[in-house]
Order: C-alpha cells, then structure tokens, then sequence
C-alpha cells in the first residue's frame, strides 16, 4: 500500500493543507437489497470526472470543485468517455489505457449478459471528485442524483470513487 513518503513533496505538501471535510449525515444512506442481484436494476456513479464527447467539461475554475453531474447514457462507447477531473494529483495513465479502471461499464454489461445483474440502468452518472468544499454536492447535486435513480427504480448502485 501507497504511504505518503511515496508521493511526491508537492502533492505532499498539499495533501497535508487540504482542508478536508466531515460530514455527520445520519442515518447513513443506505439500503438494503431487497431482492436478488440477478432481479436487480443496476447504476454505476463514479467521481473520475467523465463526461460524454457532447457535454462541457467539469469547470475548474471553481475554486471550491465544480459539484455538478454528468449523466451518461448506458449505451456510450465506453472508450468515447472524456475524462475531465481537475486534480493535478490524479494519476490519469489507468483511464487513458482502460476507461473501466474507474467506470466499468463494460465489466457490468458483460455481468448483465451473464445474469449476474438483472439490468443495468439506462443511464450512469458521473462527478468530478476533488471537491473542496462539498457543501452543493451534499445539499444538491447528490440528492438529485438519487431522486433521479429512484424514479428510475434502481435497486443498487456501484460507486467508483476516485
């Protein structure tokens, strides 16, 4: 396992300024599965910052974290999929070779053709993480997220946090 001696003194010097923050949210959003996995609606929400060809760029110009989504609709060409995550930290080299490193689409339809999952929901979302301050993710972008994964009717949902 990486320990911080790994990194380099600028990232450590700023991993050791990050102003990170704790949030209490109680209770803890989650659920149970209530039915088997291979009956089950899946989505996939990742903070690689991904986005289709045709959408914006996440904006890092925000100095505290661009906190808005992008929804990527479950039949994308994974490869197509342009990472736009503002961290000089992120080590991008994975991505670049394989997409699925940090969105595994095609891992998920192959465990869908197999009956693994029962279906993949017709669209995934993705954030872009290094966000400072998280205030707007947690009050807004992520509710509406999971108001629009619920009105989907997903069962589970499969994080890739970046």
């Amino acid at each position: 396992m990486a320990t911080y001696d790994d990194l380099s003194l600028h990232v450590r010097l700023f991993m050791k300024g990050y102003p990170f923050a704790h949030y209490a949210i109680d209770p803890v959003p989650c659920a149970r599965l209530t039915k088997p996995l291979g009956a089950s609606r899946v989505a996939l929400v990742t903070t690689a910052g991904l986005r289709t060809p045709g959408q914006g760029d996440f904006d890092r110009s925000i100095k505290m974290g661009d906190a808005s989504f992008r929804e990527i609709p479950n039949t994308i060409e994974t490869q197509s999929l342009v990472e736009s995550h503002r961290s000089y930290a992120f080590d991008r080299a994975g991505i670049r070779r394989d997409v699925n490193l940090a969105f595994p689409l095609d891992r998920f339809r192959e465990l869908e053709s197999q009956g693994v999952i029962g279906k993949l929901n017709h669209r995934h979302f993705s954030f872009m993480g290094s966000i400072v301050g998280p205030r707007k993710l947690v009050e807004s972008s992520a509710p509406q997220v999971a108001r629009m994964l619920s009105e989907d009717k997903v069962d589970a949902v499969f994080l890739t946090p970046v």
